[in-house]
């Protein structure tokens, strides 16, 4: 049985049996918090937990390293909907030690690529079109030094509203420590 199917077969159950009705609330997040987080699997159950964060409480956006790469790209556009359309007040940038980020080889990463089917073409399409796909995928050395270069995109975004915090924080994947980088008091 594929992943989809046992997926699927699980959630007709968990809708029959009603098991949704503990998860129920709003749209709006009720601590009026987004944060911009790793997509790291150690991160999904203890994060929220080492938090105090309940279902309905946050906005959670997800990305590779927490990294949010371009002022108007998606990451971006998300923290102005949740605070333009949806109350929030308070941003949290928060990586993680020990990311899959970190030390990422772009040489690496685009000859994996090539294994996988990507043909040169492509990419030479890609680097015509004006993508510099070596910086792309590059990943960091500091997670601290990458927390903070999204605190700052985000803290100093021409569509920011005045009056948002923007704090910067790294969690250890194994313990849900929170180490400060950046505290906008």
């Amino acid at each position: 049985m594929s992943i989809l199917n046992e997926i699927i077969t699980y959630n007709q159950k968990f809708v029959e049996n009603k098991e949704y009705e503990p998860f129920q609330t709003t749209k709006f997040p009720d601590k009026g918090l987004v944060i911009v987080s790793c997509m790291d699997t150690r991160l999904t159950e203890l994060m929220p937990s080492a938090m105090n964060i309940k279902n309905g409480d946050v906005k959670i956006i997800k990305s590779a390293g927490a990294v949010i790469s371009h002022p108007f790209g998606s990451v971006m556009r998300s923290i102005l909907v949740a605070i333009y359309a949806l109350k929030a007040e308070e941003v949290m940038v928060i990586g993680h030690y020990d990311c899959g980020m970190s030390n990422v080889n772009a040489d690496a990463l685009i000859a994996q690529m090539q294994d996988r089917g990507v043909e040169p073409s492509t990419l030479d399409t890609l680097k015509y079109s004006g993508l510099d796909l070596k910086k792309w995928v590059q990943g960091f050395e500091s997670v601290e030094e990458s927390v903070q270069n999204s605190v700052e995109l985000v803290r100093n975004h021409p569509l920011l509203p005045e009056g948002i915090k923007v704090h910067g924080l790294v969690i250890d994947p194994t313990t849900g420590k929170l180490d400060v980088v950046d505290a906008d008091n």
